[in-house]
């Protein structure tokens, strides 16, 4: 289903570079059905591969249909991107809910797309009446005005989240192995032995309360052996200041 995707249908689009970026947006989302119907200044167009910034596998193999009805022809279900429904009485669906839904209708063998009008009116009420519900981006209601790639890319993000390997909360790269328990320990030792030369552990019969709070504090940091190593040339670093009268 993920790699079969969503069919992007773009109805009557009028400059080769607005195609160019929504094949772009596609391709960041894994998606490759594109469909263009009655394209303004024609097919193929250098100005749109050009803009696709290397999403050629889209661009070669978007298909040119005279009609939206010839578009949509092999798919089960069809969504309207539109602003509003000029009346119509059918369901309305944001983003999310509507890729939750498509995402049902082709785990059933159904086959979906999604149309998108010409940049500057949006789809037609005849072009709209064709689909089976409509999608509206829930979005500044003073200004809701969106260029062709981004509608495409909002559709296609909801549908790639749905469909693509889950991404972890948080990606820490692995710079470096972690420190052992034993490079901790040398840090310990070295740190507190200048300490110690500083004064630092005043009172006296707070030293240990203050030891074992460092310690922890290191600890808790998970350290690597680069950070570790680290932390040795700037406790050195501080050493060789204050021999040198710059600081304690």
């Amino acid at each position: 289903m993920a790699a079969e995707g969503l069919a992007v249908i773009l109805c009557e689009p009028q400059l080769g570079e607005n195609i160019g970026a929504v094949a772009r947006a596609m391709l960041n989302c894994g998606l490759t059905d594109l469909r263009l119907v009655d394209p303004r200044d024609g097919w193929p167009s250098e100005p749109a591969r050009a803009a696709a910034a290397g999403a050629d596998v889209v661009i070669d193999g978007a298909r040119v249909f005279d009609t939206v009805e010839a578009a949509i022809a092999d798919l089960h279900h069809v969504y309207a991107t539109t602003a509003r429904l000029r009346d119509m009485v059918k369901p309305v669906l944001s983003p999310d809910k509507a890729a939750d839904r498509m995402i049902a209708e082709m785990a059933q063998g159904g086959r979906c797309g999604v149309l998108f009008g010409r940049e500057r009116s949006g789809l037609t009420n005849d072009q709209v009446a064709l689909a089976d519900a409509a999608v509206t981006f829930p979005l500044n209601p003073g200004f809701t005005s969106l260029n062709l790639a981004q509608a495409v890319l909002l559709i296609g993000w909801e549908w790639r989240k749905r469909t693509a390997e889950p991404m972890p909360d948080e990606i820490v790269p692995a710079i470096s192995t972690p420190a052992t328990h034993g490079d901790m320990v040398h840090l310990f030792a070295h740190l507190e032995a200048e300490l110690e030369t500083g004064g630092f552990f005043h009172p006296p019969e707070r030293r240990g309360h203050t030891i074992r709070n460092l310690r922890n504090l290191l600890t808790r940091a998970n350290l690597t052996e680069q950070d570790v190593k680290t932390l040795h040339g700037v406790v050195a670093a501080l050493v060789q200041s204050r021999k040198r009268g710059g600081g304690a």
